[in-house]
């Protein structure tokens, strides 16, 4: 059986999500997307709407293994706050859906799929673009940067496990 992953770009606004398999040492996407929530929602509505899609996500591809971005420094302090609320809800439905869980630094990420740290967005597209062999760049930007953490894990995995 093929090892598939959900890899998950967390936010509150848009969380990017993708799932990807490991089919004969190569990834292939399965599927990509975003959870969009209206600004006019409450926070806790947001939160729920995260938390509700994520779960069917989880229900409808079967992954075995997810993969979330970290936090990093933010700016914003209430973008930070909203944000960590939201990858909070996203880690509980992982977890309550037994999923082994792993997370990864917007720098191990980079590193994963360019072999350099301080790679753009583009660069990052690009690669995602050339390693699961697609005729374009996946959009929006959000559902590329989850497949990027899915095939970061299935890379760090690939290290850890050979």
């Amino acid at each position: 059986m093929n090892l598939r992953i959900l890899g998950i770009d967390p936010g509150t606004a848009t969380t990017g999500w993708a799932v990807v398999e490991e089919d004969k040492k190569s990834p292939r996407l399965v599927a990509c997307g975003c959870v969009n929530t209206s600004k006019f929602n409450s926070d806790a509505d947001r939160l729920v709407e995260i938390g509700r899609d994520i779960s069917s996500l989880i229900k409808k591809y079967k992954p075995q293994e997810a993969a979330i971005e970290d936090l990093f420094f933010f700016k914003n302090l209430k973008t930070a706050i909203t944000v960590a609320q939201a990858r909070g809800v996203i880690l509980y439905e992982i977890k309550k859906n037994l999923l082994p869980l792993f997370s990864y630094t917007p720098l191990q990420v980079k590193q994963a799929l360019t072999g350099y740290g301080r790679a753009d967005k583009n660069q990052i597209q690009i690669m995602v673009k050339n390693i699961l062999k697609l005729k374009a760049i996946p959009k929006p930007d959000d559902a590329a940067d989850a497949i990027a953490i899915a095939i970061c894990h299935l890379n760090s995995r690939r290290t850890k496990f050979l």
